[in-house]
């Protein structure tokens, strides 16, 4: 079983930074590919960055290009998102994902973690 769990949430004020961290256990990062994930309220779920298991590729949603950098530690296993210049919009909860096919796909995630929330204040 693969168990992803999240941390780094919290609030910042617009312009700010954070980095979140998934946690993993075993052979995950190096079974399968890992990705980010956010859910405003009142809205659908969205893909955010994505990285493959052998680091290789990179993948980005175009509303943080440049601004967000996903990466891994395999020695920790722990994934991260780091997030610069934070906007209002960026507030979410986000869900790391685990998935052993590329792309990342929304409706085809293997394993979710349970979310943090990330709360930019304008």
């Amino acid at each position: 079983q693969v168990q992803l769990v999240e941390s780094g949430g919290g609030l910042v004020q617009a312009g700010g930074s954070l980095r979140l961290s998934c946690a993993t256990s075993g052979r995950t990062l190096s079974t399968y590919h890992m990705g980010w994930f956010r859910q405003a309220p009142g809205k659908e779920r969205e893909f955010v960055a994505a990285i493959s298991r052998n680091d290789y590729v990179k993948s980005y949603a175009d509303s943080v290009k440049g601004r967000f950098t996903i990466s891994k530690d395999n020695a920790k296993n722990t994934v991260y998102l780091q997030m610069n210049s934070l906007k209002a919009e960026d507030t979410a909860v986000y869900y790391c994902a685990a998935d052993g096919a590329w792309p990342l796909r929304l409706n085809g995630i293997d394993y979710w973690g349970k979310g943090a929330l990330v709360t930019v204040s304008s």
